[in-house]
């Protein structure tokens, strides 16, 4: 369950995470480089959509970096499962992990319990997306509460080169 939804048009939430290859990212917060972020919030090593949607992601990381957008994949995962998701999809984009369940609240997503220990071993995000301007507003959301309904990432693509090109403003605001 979510405590608090974002709403387009407002700031992403500041949220630093640690990458799978060392370092750390920060989600949201703007930057000075004029770069667009795209953050991928996904389920988890035990989700099979997830590799595929994450190897799709993968599959257009250089025509996003062409577009002048960042991208990071993020889950609630240890260390250990997701630098297990990076091998199993041979993934080079930027991988975090270690999302808290305070922060999966700050940005608005769905949680859910595992069905069983199978699964996984803590409760875990469902899917999101979220499209974020170099000043840090919120240009795109969206948020699921089933791995089954997820966005196309070449629309979102799409999408960020026609409001990036053409100054198309944040919608949903009314």
């Amino acid at each position: 369950m979510t405590s608090k939804k974002l709403t387009a048009g407002t700031k992403f939430p500041e949220i630093t995470v640690p990458l799978v290859v060392g370092g750390a990212q920060k989600l949201g917060g703007g930057n000075d480089s004029g770069r667009w972020q795209l953050v991928v919030v996904y389920r988890g090593l035990h989700c099979p959509l997830c590799v595929t949607y994450l190897a799709s992601l993968d599959g257009l990381a250089a025509e996003y970096a062409d577009m002048g957008t960042d991208i990071v994949a993020v889950s609630g995962d240890g260390l250990e499962k997701a630098t297990k998701q990076v091998a199993k999809g041979d993934l080079k984009i930027p991988v975090a992990y270690g999302l808290s369940i305070e922060q999966m609240q700050e940005m608005g997503l769905y949680i859910s319990h595992p069905r069983s220990p199978e699964e996984t071993d803590q409760p875990f995000p469902e899917p999101g997306l979220f499209v974020v301007r170099p000043d840090g507003t919120l240009q795109i959301i969206d948020v699921s509460n089933a791995p089954f309904a997820r966005p196309d990432l070449k629309m979102i693509l799409k999408g960020i080169e026609f409001g990036r090109d053409k100054g198309y403003p944040v919608r949903g605001t009314f």
